[in-house]
């Protein structure tokens, strides 16, 4: 008996899965839809892994410039100027400082408009 039912059960669904049924290429509109957006969602993983690999890439380039320039001693020092002319209201200007504060606004900077292009996808 359970014999029978299982050769009629597979039998129904053998003829049910030949079956075609016309429906204007929804489904392959569905499938075209679905591939598509798994392109994008690739796309995004890739734009993410970017903007991971270019964070690292600027606080690494930030440590390395701050060692070899030694930061923490020209912080320490223009600091100290600082502090010494408060009252003369007088402030030393250190092209290399600058140039350092710039170059660092500029590589967040980048790596913020890399990270929100991943936002509005």
């Amino acid at each position: 008996m359970m014999e029978d039912n299982e050769r009629l059960l597979q039998q129904f669904f053998n003829d049910a899965a030949s079956q075609q049924i016309d429906d204007n290429g929804f489904t392959e509109h569905v499938m075209q839809r679905i591939e598509a957006e798994q392109r994008v969602q690739r796309s995004t993983l890739n734009v993410q892994r970017f903007s991971r690999l270019w964070n690292v890439f600027c606080i690494t380039t930030f440590v390395v410039l701050f060692i070899v320039f030694r930061g923490w001693v020209l912080l320490a020092v223009h600091f100290e100027v600082m502090l010494r002319t408060l009252a003369a209201q007088s402030f030393s200007i250190n092209l290399m400082m600058i140039f350092s504060v710039v170059f660092g606004l500029l590589l967040v900077g980048a790596g913020e408009v890399i990270s929100s292009e991943r936002v509005r996808r």
